[in-house]
């Protein structure tokens, strides 16, 4: 999937590894600009279903409207104008739904959060067009909400994103991360970075379903890996792909018994006839 945007980006994921240094290693205080502008886990946290924003559509709409069929939902937290990173990480969100086999609005639905109050619905709603287009594949269930300063704020404590306004530059520093809701609006999942695996995407969402998406072969593979939460990823997980293997050795050996078992009533049958 080709990005849509092209942004100089040396200076932002040069600013955006030393905030990550910043706030994974230094033992010396956060410089003032940084404090706050990080991801505090908030595993099974609640959000309030009950927050008001404004669809692309210039609609006004409660969270519960994303939630009210039981699907799991992907969330972003970007604004519009950015010039830097929210473009970097939502075209690798792109990149990785253009390889998704899933599509929003069957399988899970994507909601993308206006950090920026100050933006309207004309500029989500373009920003929206821009990346369906790039999607190709129809008017999917993606949506790109606007809202006012406090019911922003509100989402962002309760999935626990921190960002703040640097007025000298007129713009956001925030973290970036996608975020995994289950059908009943719980935080399940955190995925880090500037690039998504599909493979990491699909289990996260099948974790965030609680089992009600992926079939029995994505659940089976999804035994192999698991969860990192101080990485934000999903690694190889040995004992099950000890599991895998035996699983697969005993169907093997199963298929093996009735073959030959078929194989011998074969020739008792030929035998007597002879």
């Amino acid at each position: 999937m080709r990005s849509i945007y092209k942004t100089n980006i040396a200076a932002p994921i040069a600013k955006f590894i030393l905030l990550v240094a910043f706030n994974t290693y230094a033992e010396e205080p956060l410089p003032k600009e940084l404090e706050g502008i990080d991801i505090t886990e908030k595993f099974n946290s609640q959000i309030d279903l009950d927050i008001q924003f404004t669809t692309h559509e210039n609609e006004e709409v409660k969270l519960y409207r994303f939630f009210s069929d039981r699907k799991p939902v992907l969330l972003t937290l970007n604004y519009y104008s950015c010039p830097t990173l929210c473009t970097i990480q939502l075209n690798a969100l792109l990149d990785s739904l253009g390889a998704l086999e899933w599509t929003p609005g069957k399988q899970f639905r994507v909601v993308t959060l206006n950090i920026d109050h100050r933006e309207k619905p004309e500029l989500a709603k373009l920003k929206r067009d821009n990346y369906l287009n790039a999607l190709a594949r129809g008017d999917v269930d993606w949506a790109f909400l606007v809202g006012n300063e406090e019911s922003i704020a509100k989402l962002a404590d309760e999935v626990g994103v921190g960002f703040r306004y640097d007025p000298t530059q007129n713009q956001y520093a925030h973290p970036s991360a996608l975020i995994f809701l289950t059908p009943q609006g719980k935080v399940s999942r955190y995925l880090y970075g500037l690039e998504y695996k599909p493979r990491d995407i699909k289990f996260a969402l099948i974790d965030a379903s609680e089992g009600r998406i992926g079939s029995t072969i994505d659940k089976l593979i999804l035994s192999c890996f698991h969860y990192d939460a101080t990485l934000g990823r999903y690694s190889p997980f040995v004992l099950g792909i000890m599991r895998l293997v035996g699983a697969i050795s005993i169907v093997l050996i199963l298929a093996f018994l009735v073959f030959f078992w078929r194989r011998e009533k074969y020739h008792m049958g030929s035998t007597r006839n002879a």
